[in-house]
């Protein structure tokens, strides 16, 4: 049915638990790509259970069945594409662990024949001791549900990235198969594996989940501005403006203001940006 608003804004989940052990976290920078040079000592300790470090966007994997979803709120999620993430963390991921979830509605905006954007955030809480670990925010575009009685004004300004050179840019190769392993870590949707299926969905090939990119641009973050201290890293927030295929090279370029890292990712055999408006905020020293 289609969506209710203003009643819509009401939708919440609650209740909802999730576990995860060391060896999710470290199939989960796995699926990133990370120490594909088993000797890099900077990146052994994210899959070495040993003084092991978290990348802190598993949280992104972990609200998966936890937070409200655009079909529970009468979107058509056919039609549905995932346009921002955005994560602050109120303290480190750890290793292991039991989170409870707590999901609302954030805000619609009605965008026309264009279609309406649904956003949406999710608390995490430790579950034993209540403690917030994470808030994670997701932006969805839904294609089909334009018209939809939502105000069409409101949304915050994108953040813009300076208008300079980046300060800095990290290349990440990504292995053909990068999918079939980020897929382990519980986004199990065909486009990333059956060709048919992305065929399907207008692509030549499976492509790269679109938090995978997320996560690799969290990667240079921590690589580029924390010495490789994932809990100096508050916040992360970006928007998808093109596919990932496996295989493609990713340049991330960053620019840091203070605690502020502003960044953008592109993929320059294809000459396509991947991840706009990328903000990134460091814990002050």
């Amino acid at each position: 049915m289609p969506i209710q608003y203003p009643a819509v804004l009401q939708e919440k989940s609650s209740g909802g638990q999730k576990s995860w052990k060391a060896t999710d976290a470290i199939l989960y920078a796995l699926g990133l790509g990370m120490a594909s040079d088993p000797l890099d000592r900077n990146e052994l300790p994210f899959v070495h259970e040993v003084d092991q470090k978290v990348m802190p966007t598993l949280a992104a994997v972990l609200t998966r069945g936890l937070g409200v979803t655009v079909a529970q709120l009468g979107f058509d999620y056919r039609y549905s594409v995932h346009g921002e993430q955005a994560i602050v963390w109120h303290r480190p991921i750890p290793p292991e662990g039991e989170i409870t979830g707590e999901g609302h509605v954030v805000a619609i905006y009605d965008k026309g024949d264009k279609g309406a954007v649904c956003v949406t955030e999710t608390a995490l809480r430790d579950s034993a001791t209540g403690e917030l670990l994470a808030t994670v925010r997701v932006t969805s575009f839904a294609r089909a549900d334009g018209h939809c009685g939502a105000p069409g004004e409101g949304a915050p300004d994108p953040h813009k990235v300076p208008d300079r050179a980046p300060d800095l840019s990290l290349t990440y190769p990504t292995r053909p198969d990068l999918a079939l392993v980020y897929r382990l870590s519980g986004d199990m949707n065909p486009l990333h594996i059956d060709p048919d299926a992305a065929k399907r969905a207008g692509f030549d090939r499976p492509i790269l989940h679109g938090l995978c990119t997320y996560g690799i641009a969290c990667r240079a973050v921590v690589e580029a501005f924390t010495g490789w201290s994932p809990e100096q890293l508050a916040s992360l927030a970006a928007r998808f403006s093109a596919p990932v295929f496996p295989g493609d090279t990713l340049v991330v370029d960053l620019w840091r203001d203070g605690d502020i890292i502003s960044f953008e990712a592109h993929v320059p055999e294809r000459g396509v940006t991947v991840l706009k408006n990328g903000r990134a905020e460091l814990r002050s020293a």
